[in-house]
């Protein structure tokens, strides 16, 4: 027996009850009932229907109405199914639409008896809704401007299509998968597509000389996909895929939903076994991994406009959360016909770009009344933001979430302005993640927390140092259950620090990686915008503490606390707290005899709590010195308290 056939059988002792509501129907034989269940309301709706069937084509109910997933491949739109989109949303879905991370569409406030013509409407020009909710291989996603930037070197739309091809609207495939299967293929340098983000990752890679896809593996929300040292051509891919889809359909597990993605079925078997079995599979044997060629940044960083190898421009609309309407949907359309080719690219970060613009109607595309009035939120904190849907359309969501992150932009651009710059700054209303907070540089996930009165407010888990590199890896917490009111300076001095350290064109990941994760712990971090927080909004004493610009601490928490102690001191005081500094050997420091409350005896606006703080962090016998940064947050959270 085979390592996956061992797998299975552990795992197939009971099946879960999505499996069993699976048997009860075939989801094609609801498809066909569509008009009659839209005529009767939610009357001729059966309980299956609702929880899983009608899912299999995009349609989600919500009580009062419906949300329907549209499957845009690439992210591509033509003329017509632009305008399409922005018709139905104005005619039944209130003038509402949602660019979502997979680079397709929602619509929202469907009633029931519309659907049949929703859907109709829809695929009159080209566009489907199938397999974009539950147990399916779901929407394909690449470089927005594949085919397009001149770092594109493998256009990956018709590869897309051939995938498409193998399952979609294809009977046996709808609802096969024991889980969802997320998909990307980027032929691009540039990580436009968070492409170490899905269950199945073509990543542009070279080989030999041949220049392909590296295969990666089994990402899923906290989870960033492994090297399966496997290498396919462009001709390759599509075998390779059918197999992986056939040997995931077999052998995935289908007992506990919320351990069926593809992840898990490889930490049991190994990805070695796993892709020997694809293999057999697709009776073709596949390369080593080549080199995985992919950077971490977009080819257009720090501008929402880029020329082509075409000679064209495609200009990138900065859509605020992703939050459309169909109305702008229409006027977008009606401007890439009149200006570009009539063609439209959906973005990863829920952004919208136009395309194919000539030189000589750039000046006019730029005065029209769609791109100025958009032209506020093309800044650094609306040009990188990803947020997913909260509380108001999402009854998962903790926290309203879009216009939170909506909220925090306007404030970080007015507070810490940069030009020339990138950081990637990504919400998401639950745990679920579905704004990928995780790999974002800095991440926010909803939760409720405590105000200094004890209030329950909305809140975030506070996240930082996410990658997207060819070695991503997920963010690190550096706060947990901050008020949103409190967050928002939290990350204002990350990005004082940024604004102040950052070399010219360094984006944050790069920065980062060179100067904040590289020189100081994350602990360190916490109690920096911590103690800036409660000098400067709790305090009101207008001093900020500054990190240093070459740190000398080596990540060591004990030298931190002692080292920042040092500098707290000063700046609370003006003084020395050491009659000689000569570096952090307790040997080699003369200490000044002072109490408890001597930092607010020379400063009497310093509370006596912070007085002993510093105190206790730079104590002349070490061994009575604070060892952790953990004690010291305890105490400032105390001390805002008593404020």
């Amino acid at each position: 027996m085979s390592v996956l056939e061992k797998a299975l059988e552990a795992r197939s002792k009971k099946v879960n009850k999505v499996e069993t509501t699976k048997k009860l129907k075939e989801p094609m034989e609801v498809h066909a009932q569509l008009e009659a269940i839209a005529a009767a309301g939610y009357e001729g709706l059966a309980k299956e229907d609702s929880a899983y069937f009608l899912k299999c084509f995009g349609l989600f109910d919500k009580g009062e109405d419906f949300m329907l997933r549209v499957r845009v491949p690439a992210g591509q739109l033509n003329y017509e199914q632009t305008k399409r989109i922005g018709e139905v949303a104005k005619k039944y879905g209130n003038d509402y639409i949602d660019i979502t991370t997979r680079m397709q569409i929602e619509l929202r406030y469907l009633q029931i008896e519309d659907i049949a013509k929703v859907l109709a409407e829809l695929k009159d020009v080209g566009i489907s809704t199938f397999q974009t909710g539950v147990d399916n291989p779901r929407n394909i996603v690449t470089d927005p401007l594949d085919g397009i930037a001149y770092d594109n070197i493998i256009e990956t739309m018709p590869i897309i299509k051939e995938l498409q091809a193998l399952f979609g609207e294809k009977e046996e495939w709808i609802s096969a998968l024991p889980r969802k299967f997320n998909t990307g293929v980027l032929g691009s340098l540039s990580n436009s597509c968070n492409i170490f983000g899905h269950d199945c990752c073509f990543v542009l890679a070279q080989k030999d000389g041949i220049f392909g896809f590296n295969v990666y593996l089994g990402a899923r929300v906290g989870v960033q996909a492994i090297d399966a040292d496997t290498f396919v051509t462009k001709e390759e891919l599509p075998a390779f895929f059918e197999a992986l889809l056939t040997v995931f359909k077999n052998y995935g597990y289908r007992d506990n939903r919320n351990k069926n993605r593809l992840v898990f079925l490889l930490r049991y078997v190994g990805v070695e076994a796993f892709i020997d079995a694809v293999k057999a599979e697709a009776k073709m044997e596949f390369a080593p991994a080549g080199v995985t060629m992919v950077q971490s940044q977009n080819i257009a960083l720090g501008s929402n406009r880029i020329l082509g190898r075409n000679g064209k421009f495609a200009h990138k609309i900065i859509v605020p959360s992703g939050i459309f309407s169909g109305t702008d949907m229409i006027a977008t359309a009606e401007l890439a016909k009149e200006f570009g080719s009539g063609d439209v690219r959906l973005s990863y970060d829920q952004n919208v770009y136009i395309i194919n613009i000539s030189t000589e109607k750039l000046e006019e595309f730029s005065t029209s009344d769609l791109v100025q009035r958009y032209e506020p939120y093309n800044n650094l904190y609306f040009a990188d933001m990803i947020a997913c849907a909260g509380t108001a359309t999402c009854s998962f969501g903790v926290i309203p979430n879009k216009p939170d992150a909506i909220e925090m932009a306007h404030f970080l651009n007015a507070e810490v302005p940069i030009e020339n710059a990138n950081v990637r700054m990504n919400w998401s209303a639950c745990p679920k993640g579905c704004g990928v907070h995780g790999i974002a540089d800095i991440g926010l996930e909803g939760c409720k927390a405590k105000d200094a009165s004890g209030n329950r407010v909305d809140g975030v888990h506070l996240f930082l140092g996410g990658k997207i590199t060819r070695t991503a890896k997920e963010a690190h917490t550096l706060h947990k259950s901050l008020p949103i009111v409190e967050a928002r300076y939290h990350i204002k001095y990350l990005l004082k620090a940024y604004a102040t350290y950052r070399q010219r064109g360094e984006t944050f990941e790069a920065f980062d990686d060179r100067y904040l994760s590289a020189n100081y712990s994350f602990q360190a971090l916490s109690f920096y915008t911590k103690i800036n927080y409660i000098l400067n909004e709790v305090l009101g004493l207008e001093l900020f503490f500054e990190l240093d610009k070459e740190p000398k601490n080596g990540k060591k928490e004990n030298f931190e606390i002692f080292g920042f102690g040092l500098k707290l001191f000063k700046l609370l005081t003006g003084e020395k707290r050491f009659a000689s500094v000569t570096g952090l050997d307790p040997d080699k420091l003369k200490p000044r005899k002072i109490k408890r409350d001597e930092v607010t005896k020379i400063n009497p606006k310093v509370p006596k709590q912070l007085s002993e703080v510093v105190y206790n962090m730079t104590h002349e016998n070490k061994h009575e010195r604070t060892q952790v940064f953990s004690e010291i947050l305890v105490a400032l959270k105390g001390l805002e308290n008593e404020q």
